[in-house]
């Protein structure tokens, strides 16, 4: 047999002592070049002209909880804001029975505007979506948010819709939300909240008929503001971001018998 010597054994065949020889031989030459490699990396790794990758904290923790970081933008959802059930909670509305449709705006270079996001959220919508006409309910209450380049630019925007409300309505004043400055304005149909925070301008509307409201508009709209805001703080850009409004008391349960026999309390 060309290239190999056998010997025999009571067992059968075996390698002969020069096959032997040869295996060790490949495995030493292995070992060197292992090693070589190994040396390689090490000196590598120990190259201080390397950069080490650094990743922010928050993201550190979003990725440890198997949460992907929260993007710097509005939500495309308002879901991500305030969820249907706890709208009907604060409205005393059945159970699995309001909806929330989510409309993206168009940004406005003219004011610096960069997003916008519109919210409506109706009564009966989530019943009805059996029967094809699921954003058909009473509105329980609107939001406009805008997003702008700089505080600057949503504050000055700001101030000139506020200054337009006030031109057409019934009665207007000042209030804050915690620390957020806000105008509120009435009129015989609506009631209207507009506040700023940080890059964003936010625009809360209550209509007069707005089912299950068993509070004014002027304890409604603002204890729903200080629900929302504190979603808003994350998709901020770090640096102007604002201290977040305090927390208000937590929602109630939403009802499971008749809207009218499920009241929001808080």
């Amino acid at each position: 047999m060309a290239g190999r010597t056998v010997r025999r054994t009571r067992s059968g065949e075996s390698l002969s002592h020069d096959r032997t020889f040869l295996c060790r031989g490949r495995s030493a030459l292995a070992g060197v070049l292992l090693a070589a490699v190994l040396a390689g990396c090490g000196t590598a790794s120990g190259d201080t002209g390397i950069a080490v990758p650094t990743f922010p904290a928050e993201q550190s923790g979003a990725a440890q909880a198997g949460r992907a970081p929260i993007p710097i933008a509005l939500p495309t959802d308002c879901v991500q804001l305030m969820d249907p059930e706890q709208a009907g909670a604060l409205f005393g509305q059945v159970l699995g029975s309001v909806s929330v449709q989510s409309v993206r705006g168009v940004p406005e270079a003219s004011v610096n505007r960069t997003e916008r996001t519109a919210c409506t959220y109706r009564a009966g919508g989530q019943a009805q979506a059996f029967g094809g006409a699921r954003n058909s309910g009473p509105v329980l209450f609107q939001l406009n948010i805008g997003r702008y380049g700089d505080t600057a630019s949503a504050t000055r925007q700001w101030q000139l819709n506020t200054n337009a409300e006030r031109g057409s309505a019934t009665a207007s004043r000042d209030i804050t939300v915690g620390s957020v400055p806000g105008v509120l304005v009435e009129r015989p149909d609506e009631t209207t909240l507009a506040l700023v925070y940080g890059v964003d301008t936010l625009t809360f509307i209550l209509p007069v008929a707005a089912p299950g409201q068993t509070r004014s508009a002027s304890e409604t709209l603002p204890d729903l503001a200080q629900r929302i805001i504190p979603a808003l703080t994350p998709t901020q850009p770090p640096s102007a971001r604002p201290t977040p409004a305090a927390p208000p008391a937590p929602a109630p349960q939403a009802g499971t018998g008749a809207a009218g026999n499920a009241r929001g309390t808080t």
